[in-house]
């Protein structure tokens, strides 16, 4: 039923110079966000926007912030919202933000409203500088989920799709659709509860939609081998979705295991990711899946990640792909600074070589990334890590090849 996997692992190899440069690190006051969990995004002016887990004006709710370039160098960071765990909205966004044509952000927070159990929220710019938050949607009433830790993605028709971690029919977390209605509301619809039977469970990550307009996803256990899926969301007249496997991790002693990262595709139609554990190694993985003529999927181990020299472990973040095809991530740990590093993956034939680009070494550049990278337009690389940075509470860095 399954396919077997194909190591192709060729050993890493030292990466050309590369410049990493800390942008801002968190922690610097009392009131400054601390430990973002979540990848960036760009706005059409070259902003960067992000979130915090912990920290802000609140002590634990956490921040949405704003980094942008300064004219004589350097970036600007503003914090735009502080989210209070002691009230009704939301609080800890474990996600990241997405951005509107009119510059509205979107994003999930895994704590507070109305029930405890999260909220969508949008965060509107006002013409004097400030920000408005509003409320799409909180989490927990009956069978809804709970606890959303995923970033949110828009359809064509600009509906908001994500996962919850925890709740629905079967507790073990669902995917939801959000519908703008007028006067400003928003209805949630549940596309799937997660964890009936031998079904996935807990996804961690986002959704992304291919070009017939199927969702695809992961989820960080579950499974018939209990160490996670990779799902495909299919629509159906009459708005309903179906659900199916696409792969169930942890085949084999050797298999990944442990995706909490979003998906990716490629142009072909390939689905790629990582997984936080598992592989020849123990470290976690890239993979590729591809779908067959005849129906189903093949899985192809791209990385095994080792944990042990110069190599890296435990990817958490998902990948991006450059103009010329190769891979990029992050790993939470390993390197030669222990810390975790970013790393670069390229096809050679019918394999990929890993490389190492950077090395976290905790205070002062960053240590234990959890998200992916995004690129600008000039090919520089742009990520998080949880902790370290100056003072300790994170930092955002850029990578300058």
């Amino acid at each position: 039923m399954f396919a077997a996997n194909l190591f192709i692992f060729i050993t890493g190899t030292p990466a050309a110079a590369q410049t990493e440069n800390v942008l801002y690190s968190f922690g610097a006051n009392s009131g400054d966000g601390n430990y973002p969990y979540a990848g960036l995004t760009f706005d059409h002016a070259g902003n960067l926007y992000g979130t915090t887990e912990w920290a802000g004006a609140y002590s634990s709710g956490g921040t949405v912030f704003e980094l942008s370039p300064a004219a004589g160098g350097g970036w600007t960071e503003k914090t735009l919202y502080n989210f209070n765990p002691h009230n009704k909205g939301g609080s800890n966004p474990y996600g990241g933000v997405i951005v509107d044509a009119a510059g509205n952000l979107y994003g999930t927070a895994a704590g507070g409203g109305a029930y405890g159990y999260g909220t969508v929220f949008e965060l509107s710019p006002q013409s004097d500088g400030t920000w408005t938050e509003s409320t799409l949607h909180e989490f927990g009433n009956g069978n809804d989920g709970k606890a959303p830790q995923s970033t949110l993605i828009f359809d064509a028709a600009g509906n908001l799709y994500g996962n919850t971690w925890a709740g629905g029919a079967y507790t073990y977390g669902t995917a939801f659709k959000l519908t703008p209605q007028t006067g400003g509301k928003w209805s949630e619809k549940l596309l799937h509860n997660f964890g009936n039977n031998k079904d996935g469970q807990n996804p961690a990550a986002g959704l992304v939609f291919d070009t017939a307009g199927n969702l695809y996803g992961t989820t960080a256990g579950g499974g018939n081998y209990s160490h996670g899926t990779a799902f495909e969301l299919t629509p159906k007249a009459g708005g309903a979705w179906t659900e199916a496997a696409v792969h169930e991790f942890g085949n084999s002693s050797t298999d990944a295991q442990g995706p909490y990262a979003a998906l990716i595709l490629d142009r072909a139609g390939n689905l790629y990711g990582t997984t936080a554990s598992g592989g020849t190694y123990g470290g976690g993985t890239a993979f590729e899946l591809k779908p067959k003529a005849g129906g189903g999927w093949t899985e192809t181990i791209l990385s095994d990640f080792n944990n042990s020299g110069s190599d890296g472990a435990f990817p958490y973040g998902g990948l991006i792909f450059d103009a010329s095809g190769n891979l990029y991530g992050t790993t939470y740990l390993g390197g030669t600074g222990v810390y975790g590093t970013v790393f670069k993956l390229t096809p050679t034939g019918s394999a990929w070589t890993e490389t190492a680009l950077s090395n976290f070494y905790g205070e002062g550049n960053g240590s234990k990334p959890l998200s992916g990278l995004i690129f600008d337009t000039a090919g520089n690389l742009y990520g998080t890590t949880e902790f370290g940075g100056e003072y300790g509470g994170g930092a955002v860095f850029e990578i300058t090849p």
